[in-house]
């Protein structure tokens, strides 16, 4: 069995789907004759936890860690309370203290705070490799500071090795947002361009972002999106909806937009036309506070906190109506959210707001799965949403979509080809 060693910053107990990623390949790469190993942070800074997903690591799976150092207790310390480190990043009005961070954050930590993890986990991945014959080592960003793991590595020992982007890295429609100096945006450029070069092989989550890395690199560039496990589907209960009601599941911050869905359900009710929505996981308080101060909508929509994923997978299928918001950056187009996938193999319809040209539309087209409306539409969305539910009422509850093409088995069987090329 050949071996690949994988070097992630997210793994379990962390949550969200950038750690899915990389735990169901794991999971499926056996099946293909594929031994994976993961090197991992022994105490990382992450914002979302999900205990349940610790029980998900395959057993075939040997995990090593190395303690890390992250400079987020002065973050820690002043981003506020109810706020996520994340947000001093995402906020659109931000203090002389939140830009400083910010300032510090872009010219001082290149590419990102986990740069001083690289050198020591290089040292002792030289060793590890060697001992355990590895044919392959895998790096997945962000952090983009685990590529440049990756690229020590491949200069000291000459192995095969994939970089994977689940987000660009000088391309991210967030980064201007650290007020870096020419100098800083030359440092990030330089090492992307590295890592671009040096990678063996170079693998994204969308047509979108590929377009953008293979400007960049010269060269091809595979993609591979996010997926869903059909094995957890199947081992869940049945369950159908009790009544008609739309839920959002996953983060919304001030990058993701659910106004115009809001002013849909508004101008629906104010017609007598009710259609619930439900929020589920981590949603910024300035959003809670807009729905609790309007009349209408704090009696149709209502927030629940992050909940496990086991849980999630039943709040997908006592949903009529899945959806999904668009990220409110320059390179949105490519943005798919991870939830996408695992409403497809929920089987309810799904409403997708966003770029109608952009991949997540795509998906939506392709599959049959639901409908996609720009993201701004409001008559659109409400014309949407009084579809879906005519539906719903007339007993079509199910989406009837061709995804196959989304499973994690067959999305490994892809990985497989990649780490397999010559």
């Amino acid at each position: 069995m050949k071996k690949v060693l994988i070097i992630t910053y997210y793994w379990p107990p962390s949550g969200g789907s950038g750690v899915q990623r990389w735990l169901k390949f794991a999971k499926y790469l056996p099946q293909f004759g594929w031994q994976p190993y993961v090197f991992t942070p022994e105490n990382p800074s992450f914002e979302v936890k999900d205990q349940s997903l610790v029980n998900d690591i395959p057993k075939e799976v040997e995990v090593y860690k190395l303690p890390i150092w992250e400079p987020y207790g002065l973050i820690n310390k002043f981003k506020g309370k109810g706020n996520q480190q994340s947000d001093l990043v995402k906020k659109k009005k931000k203090g002389l203290l939140a830009n400083a961070l910010l300032w510090i954050r872009g010219n001082l930590f290149i590419p990102d705070p986990r740069r001083f993890w690289v050198k020591p986990a290089a040292k002792v991945l030289e060793d590890l490799i060697s001992s355990n014959g590895i044919d392959v080592i895998v790096t997945t960003g962000p952090p983009h500071s685990m590529h440049l793991i990756g690229l020590k590595l491949k200069k000291k020992l000459d192995i095969k090795w994939v970089a994977d982007f689940r987000d660009p890295w000088t391309q991210w429609g967030l980064l201007e947002s650290f007020h870096m100096s020419k100098l800083a945006w030359s440092r990030h450029q330089k090492l992307e361009q590295k890592v671009l070069q040096q990678a063996d092989e170079i693998v994204t989550v969308s047509k979108f972002y590929a377009e953008g890395l293979k400007k960049l690199a010269g060269k091809d560039i595979d993609v591979i999106t996010n997926g869903f496990d059909d094995e957890e589907f199947k081992s869940q209960e049945k369950t159908e909806p009790e009544s008609f009601i739309i839920r959002h599941i996953g983060v919304v911050d001030e990058q993701r937009n659910p106004r115009p869905v809001l002013s849909a359900i508004k101008s629906l009710a104010q017609k007598g036309i009710d259609c619930p929505l439900e929020f589920v996981g981590n949603v910024n308080e300035a959003l809670k506070e807009e729905v609790k101060a309007d009349v209408e909508l704090k009696k149709l929509v209502s927030f629940k906190p992050y909940v496990p994923h086991s849980e999630v997978l039943r709040l997908y299928r006592e949903s009529a109506v899945l959806l999904s918001l668009p990220m409110n950056a320059a390179n949105s187009k490519g943005n798919i959210p991870g939830k996408i996938f695992e409403y497809l193999a929920a089987q309810r319809p799904i409403l997708s707001l966003g770029d109608l040209s952009g991949d997540t539309a795509q998906i939506i087209n392709q599959t049959g799965a639901g409908v996609a409306v720009a993201e701004n539409d409001i008559t659109g969305i409400e014309k949407a949403l009084l579809k879906l539910q005519n539906e719903y009422e007339s007993g079509n509850k199910n989406a009837d979509a061709d995804i196959s093409d989304f499973t994690r088995r067959n999305l490994t069987e892809k990985l497989v080809k990649v780490l397999e090329r010559s």
